[in-house]
């Protein structure tokens, strides 16, 4: 495939497709235009990475070029980034909670307990969505509940409430507040940058005063 056509817009076309799909559905998940999207797709179908079905697509998951496309994304991107930045692309109901949901609304200045070699990403996914979930974490090899590395430690739930911060979805500050207060030995620093942030009405105060 000629190297000119891995571009952001075709790549984000792979990572959003599903086995079977249309134009319309991948345009609206990738956050394409129609058009854009039908430009692009009808090179893939000439590489063999989709085939045209009626009026749907069907993905081959085992074209060479498909593959390698994918390899060379997973290769050129932040392992920890990727794990983030495709979830908008999945077409889920989702919302991202616990210590991530600090670490956002926190603007990125507090993140506990986690590193390269154990790095849990916590998330909530609507109960009826969880299939489509394990399909794209399947797909694109990314783990789920493991022992070590970067993977998603999902929850797995009817409903839930959520907010969005920056690009993403997540839980609302009120409720990630009330996570910090119950686990206020590791979040007091967190609370009070919340405090310090939004101005809520939070009683911590974990900083030493210079008083000199």
């Amino acid at each position: 495939m000629n190297i000119d056509a891995i571009n952001p817009h075709v790549i984000r076309i792979l990572i959003t497709a599903r086995k079977e799909d249309s134009i319309s559905s991948i345009s609206k998940r990738a956050g394409l235009s129609y058009g854009w999207t039908h430009k692009w797709i009808k090179e893939l179908i000439k590489e063999g990475i989709f085939k045209e079905k009626w009026k749907g697509l069907t993905l081959q998951k085992n074209n060479k070029f498909y593959k390698e496309i994918l390899k060379f994304v997973r290769n050129n991107a932040s392992e920890t980034g990727f794990y983030y930045y495709i979830l908008n692309l999945f077409g889920i109901e989702y919302c991202l909670t616990k210590t991530d949901a600090v670490y956002l609304w926190t603007d990125g200045r507090y993140n506990i307990a986690r590193y390269r070699d154990f790095y849990p990403i916590f998330i909530k996914v609507k109960k009826d969505d969880y299939p489509v979930f394990l399909w794209y974490c399947k797909n694109l090899n990314l783990r789920i509940n493991a022992k070590r590395g970067i993977f998603y430690s999902p929850e797995i739930v009817e409903k839930f409430e959520s907010a969005k911060k920056g690009e993403y979805s997540v839980e609302p500050l009120e409720n990630t507040i009330y996570f910090m207060k119950k686990n206020i030995y590791n979040f007091e620093p967190a609370l009070e940058m919340i405090y310090e942030m939004y101005k809520k009405g939070i009683n911590v105060k974990y900083k030493e005063v210079n008083n000199l």
